[in-house]
């Protein structure tokens, strides 16, 4: 398969390229300033630049979005217009989607309403939520997939193994490693199609 990745050089999105990269699959690696990566084609891009997605899009199976907004004090409302523009210009392409945990429900709370949820992480938690709900609107033609990592998650090991669960924590934690193997099990055996899933180690 042909598979995008915008985000490709963050935390997450290294472990996706890597990931589809080791099963065989074509990559692109999409960073703002066209990084470098081993056994990728890089291209420069924002998420932003309409026209540029659209064309990507076009000439990819798959694209994924490991991108996330401003962390040091930027205009959260332009990640979330970029979004907005990538899910309209997706048609024809499988979308997929790095989500955030604070979506997910404890008895009917999402995790971001709890008094327990990280001040820190609130933001960011908060303009995620806003993107979900943004895609969850888009019309039947947009084939979309948001992959929301448990409450924690960091850099580990790839151990292949995981657990899965649909609108709340599966566990308290995954490797990146591994939340790139479920990304790419999903990319590969399609089984949560407009529907917002969620892994953990």
């Amino acid at each position: 398969m042909k598979i995008a990745v915008y985000g490709a050089t963050g935390m997450v999105g290294s472990q996706i390229v890597n990931e589809s990269i080791t099963r065989g699959h074509q990559v692109t690696a999409i960073s703002r300033k066209g990084a470098e990566v081993p056994g990728a084609a890089a291209q420069a891009a924002d998420l932003a630049d309409a026209q540029a997605f659209a064309s990507i899009a076009k000439n990819h199976d798959v694209v994924v979005l490991a991108t996330g907004p401003s962390r040091t004090g930027g205009d959260h409302g332009e990640w979330l217009d970029a979004m907005a523009s990538a899910y309209s210009n997706a048609e024809g392409t499988r979308l997929m989607i790095v989500g955030g945990a604070g979506t997910l429900e404890i008895d009917g709370v999402r995790l971001l309403d709890s008094p327990d949820f990280p001040e820190a992480y609130k933001a960011e938690a908060t303009t995620a939520a806003k993107a979900f709900e943004a895609v969850k609107q888009t019309p039947e033609t947009i084939d979309w997939t948001v992959l929301a990592p448990a409450p924690v998650i960091q850099p580990g090991e790839r151990t292949g193994e995981y657990t899965l669960a649909k609108d709340s924590p599966a566990g308290n934690s995954i490797s990146t490693q591994d939340y790139a193997v479920v990304m790419l099990d999903e990319i590969e055996s399609p089984a949560h199609r407009r529907a917002r899933f969620t892994a953990a180690n």
